[in-house]
């Protein structure tokens, strides 16, 4: 939209208070803010709520890979001829064998609940998920045979353990004896202690060498599962689905959306509808936007009769109230803009703040899975945030617009 200079003119004259008009700067100036912060609140929710599933699936997938093949009773024989044919199936990366179990965890007479996790050493030492979130020791003391394990930071605090203390595994796979079956208790100590961030792990996960956990729980030369990761994980379902028929009768292949379909699932739909009812508070802003300049069309219609007369075209009137309508929405825009990036860099020490003055945890860890706020800002998306509201806003415009071009001067200045 090309306005000529005495257009330009009349439009800054009107963004602008004049005498007498200081409620109407007021309600414009409201309209401004109610812009900024519908934008700012849709731009910080959509990227917290973006770095929430991004930060679940780094971590989750990471732990867990993108498909698992998940042996029968939580034993996988002959997993070798399974592993080999994964790895050479397109679009897969890695098949890394595993075991996984619960049982049963005491210390300074705590029990708890635990999953055991059996890798390979080099599988260890390759997982950066477990090895940038060391907080003491070190998984270089991991060793087959040496009878030291990792354990999660929430664990480590349940059981009051810390790096060179003793935990003892409880195993319901013992030896039989007359009387029935004794539980199988082995001690091991600390080697390390990590904190990848999510509460379920932290507070569960128990890390060994695989050979030490086929020992414990007597499984021979069986795994439990073998770890898939593929090239694209939207899409693994399709590249493993070669391996169904070579893993029927003797296990699953289940991906990663099938693992934790409900948890992805519930947060793409919190996504959806946080972002259509945080919208609302943009469409409140632009209705501001629309009262605002009726109220000065109505202010100014004396003042718009006379331009009329002195050769103002319905067209450059029209031009000059949809001007001033998108200043004050892309004014509100980019003030949303910068209010959202100085929250989303604070964010952390925002809710820090809140919960010193409140006295309440707002980012409970076992609620929330994760232990800080994430944030992940996806430019798509706040590019359509910013083009919903200039069209709404532009949109508020039009009817202020038609009914100033509309005016007509006889009528208005008949008695002046």
């Amino acid at each position: 939209m090309i306005l000529n200079r005495y257009e330009r003119m009349i439009a800054k004259r009107y963004l602008l208070p004049g005498k007498g008009e200081g409620f109407i700067f007021l309600v414009a100036a409201i309209s401004l803010a109610a812009v900024a912060l519908g934008v700012a609140a849709l731009i910080i929710v959509m990227s917290v709520m973006n770095g929430f599933r991004a930060e679940l699936f780094d971590k989750i997938v990471g732990l867990n890979g993108h498909a698992i093949v998940q042996g029968y009773e939580g034993r996988l024989s002959n997993w070798q001829q399974i592993a080999d044919a994964a790895r050479k199936t397109p679009g897969v990366t890695s098949a890394t064998p595993l075991i996984e179990q619960p049982l049963m965890a005491s210390a300074n007479g705590r029990v708890e609940g635990i999953l055991i996790r059996g890798m390979r050493m080099e599988d260890l030492r390759a997982n950066q998920v477990l090895n940038t979130n060391v907080k003491s020791g070190s998984f270089a003391a991991i060793t087959p045979d040496s009878g030291r394990v990792a354990i999660g930071s929430r664990l480590a605090e349940m059981l009051g353990a810390f790096v060179g203390s003793e935990i003892s595994l409880i195993s319901p796979e013992g030896r039989s004896t007359p009387v029935g079956t004794v539980p199988r208790i082995v001690s091991y100590q600390v080697g390390a202690i990590f904190e990848v961030g999510v509460y379920d792990y932290d507070k569960a996960f128990v890390v060994m060498p695989i050979q030490d956990a086929q020992t414990l729980l007597m499984m021979g030369d069986e795994v439990g599962m073998i770890e898939i990761q593929s090239t694209d994980p939207d899409n693994v379902g399709e590249i493993v689905a070669p391996l169904a028929p070579l893993v029927r009768g003797r296990g699953i292949l289940v991906d990663w959306r099938q693992m934790n379909s409900a948890l992805f699932e519930a947060l793409e739909i919190e996504r959806i509808a946080m972002f259509v009812v945080l919208s609302l508070i943009v469409l409140v802003a632009v209705f501001n936007i629309l009262s605002s300049l009726i109220m000065l069309v109505r202010a100014k219609t004396r003042d718009i009769a006379i331009l009329r007369t002195m050769g103002a075209s319905r067209q450059g009137l029209m031009k000059v109230f949809v001007t001033v309508g998108v200043i004050i929405g892309s004014l509100g825009i980019v003030l949303g803009l910068i209010l959202g990036a100085i929250f989303l860099f604070f964010r952390q020490g925002v809710v820090d703040f809140i919960q010193l003055v409140t006295g309440q945890n707002l980012w409970d860890p076992s609620v929330r899975f994760l232990s800080e706020l994430p944030s992940k800002t996806d430019p798509v998306e706040v590019a359509t945030i910013v083009g919903t509201a200039l069209v709404l806003s532009f949109l508020a415009t039009l009817y202020p617009a038609w009914k100033a071009a509309s005016t007509d001067p006889v009528q208005v200045l008949r008695y002046e």
